[in-house]
C-alpha cells in the first residue's frame, strides 16, 4: 500500500505531477522541473522530505553503540546538536544505508535514514542495539521539510519566534538546534541538505506540517519536487542510495572514502573488510562525467575506457551547466579516451571531479 506524507493533499492542491518513490506518493514536479531547480539555485525551494525516516536512539551505551554500527566517528561529535554524516555498513563492507547522526545528549542520538530502506534499516539497527541495551524509537509523529537556496535561511529565521532567530541564523553547517516557529509550533532545525545549497531541512510535528509548509510559501519560498531534487543533488556530487551506492558497493568504491574513519581501537562493523579491500587496492572508483556534446547521459549506460568497462549510475541533464553529467563506477586506473555508449553511438566525454556545481556556480574544470 502506498504510503503518503501529511502533505500530500496540499501537493495535490498545487497541481503536483505525484509518482511513487519507494513506497510513498511523492511530488516529482509542481510544473517545471527546471524552473523549480533554478530557484533553489537562485533564491529559494523547498521539499517535503517527510518519507525519511527518523529513528531517536536512548541508552547509556548509546555512543558505544554508534562507535560500532557506523563507519565514520561519532567521537566527533562533542557538541550537543553537531551532526555527522555517514554510511551504516553489513560485515562484507557494504553500505545498508548513508544517514545523519546527531549528537542531542549523553544518552540521547537521533538518525535520519532513507525512506526506500526503512524496513531494513529499523531491523538492522535493532538487531546491534541490542547488546548495548539501546533503545530505536521511530518517530512516524514528524514530518520534514527541507528549505534550500542562498536565501533559504533568512526566509525561515524571518518566521521563527523572535528569541530564537539570533541563536539560529548562528547556527553552523551541519548542527542543529530547537526553535519555536510559527504560533509557537516547536521545530527542530538542523542546517544540512541534499542540493549543495545553503538552507535547512526541519523536524515538525506531522499535524503542523501543513500550516508550516503554507506559511514558507506565503513567504516566498517555491515548492519543490524530487526532480528538481535529485538534479541538485547530482550537480552538486551527492550519492543516492541504490543507484550510486548499495550493499554490493564499498564507501571506497562509491567516492565515500572521507565517512570512513579507521581510528585506533575502534571495531565498527564493516571495518576488517574495508581494511582488507584498501590493502589489496581498490579496483573500482566513482568518478564524474561531462557531456560537452548534444546528448543526454543515463543511469545504465556503458562507459568504455582504455582499462575496461563501467557503467553509469546517476545522469542526466544538469540545469545549471545547460550540459549533461553523471556519475560512473569504471576501472580505478581508467583514464585518457573514455566514452559512452548512447544507443550505439560512442560518444566522448571528459572525467572530472565532483561536485559539478558548488554555491550555485561551475566548479573549475567543468
Amino acid at each position: 500500500m502506498t504510503q503518503k506524507t501529511a502533505l500530500n493533499a496540499t501537493h495535490r492542491e498545487l497541481g503536483a505531477r505525484m509518482v511513487d518513490f519507494g513506497g510513498w506518493d511523492m511530488p516529482i514536479s509542481y510544473g517545471s522541473q527546471i524552473e523549480e531547480h533554478h530557484a533553489v539555485r537562485r533564491d529559494a525551494g523547498m521539499f517535503d522530505v517527510s518519507h525519511m525516516t527518523v529513528v531517536d536512539l536512548h541508552g547509556a551505551r548509546v555512543r558505544d553503540f554508534l562507535r560500532h554500527l557506523v563507519a565514520n566517528s561519532v567521537d566527533k561529535l562533542k557538541v550537543q546538536g553537531k551532526a555527522l554524516y555517514t554510511c551504516m555498513l553489513n560485515e562484507q563492507g557494504g553500505v545498508i544505508d548513508d544517514l545523519i547522526v546527531y549528537f542531542l545528549g549523553d544518552e540521547f542520538f537521533r538518525l535520519v535514514v532513507n525512506a526506500a530502506t526503512r524496513d531494513k534499516d529499523l531491523a538492522w539497527i535493532e538487531k546491534q542495539a541490542k547488546a548495548f541495551d539501546v533503545t530505536a524509537q521511530e518517530r512516524p509523529d514528524f514530518a520534514m521539510i527541507a528549505v534550500q537556496g542562498p536565501h533559504a535561511r533568512a526566509k525561515v529565521i524571518g518566521l521563527l519566534h523572535e528569541v530564537d532567530r539570533a541563536r539560529i541564523e548562528k547556527l553552523g553547517r551541519f548542527a542543529a538546534a530547537a526553535a519555536q516557529g510559527p504560533h509557537g509550533v516547536p521545530l527542530f532545525i538542523a542546517r544540512t541538505g541534499y542540493t549543495g545549497e545553503d538552507g535547512f531541512e526541519i523536524i515538525v510535528p506531522d499535524d503542523q506540517a501543513v500550516a508550516l509548509w503554507k506559511e514558507l510559501a506565503a513567504a516566498g519560498v517555491a515548492p519543490c519536487g524530487l526532480g528538481a531534487r535529485d538534479t541538485l543533488r547530482l550537480e552538486a556530487g551527492m550519492n543516492l542510495y541504490g543507484q550510486d551506492m548499495d550493499e554490493t558497493v564499498t564507501p571506497w568504491e562509491a567516492g565515500l572514502a572521507w565517512t570512513i574513519s579507521l581510528d585506533e581501537g575502534r571495531n565498527f562493523i564493516g571495518r576488517k573488510a574495508l581494511e582488507a579491500q584498501k590493502a589489496a587496492g581498490v579496483t573500482r572508483a566513482l568518478v564524474g562525467l561531462v557531456l560537452d556534446d548534444k546528448g543526454v547521459l543515463r543511469h545504465g549506460q556503458k562507459v568504455l575506457t582504455p582499462s575496461g568497462e563501467g557503467e553509469i549510475l546517476s545522469g542526466g541533464f544538469a540545469p545549471t551547466l545547460n550540459k549533461s553529467v553523471a556519475f560512473a563506477r569504471v576501472p580505478a586506473d581508467a583514464t585518457g579516451n573514455v566514452r559512452v555508449d548512447i544507443r550505439g553511438r560512442e560518444v566522448p566525454v571528459r572525467v572530472v571531479k565532483f561536485p559539478f556545481v558548488r554555491d550555485g556556480k561551475p566548479c573549475e574544470g567543468i
